[in-house]
């Protein structure tokens, strides 16, 4: 019986966890969060081959 509220418990979390995860990734692509990141990326790739 233990075994099973821990078990519970658990999924609980995880899916708590991941709940809020869809809710962070969601509010970055509102924010259009990504594009920054994908502008930084290009330019540390740029750099690295000397082209930058």
């Amino acid at each position: 019986m233990r075994r099973n509220k821990e078990q519970a418990a658990i999924t609980w979390l995880r899916i708590g966890a991941l709940a809020a995860a869809v809710c962070l990734a969601g509010a970055g692509l509102m924010r259009r969060e990504h594009l920054e990141v994908l502008a930084k990326a290009v330019r540390i790739c740029l750099e690295c081959i000397g082209i930058g």
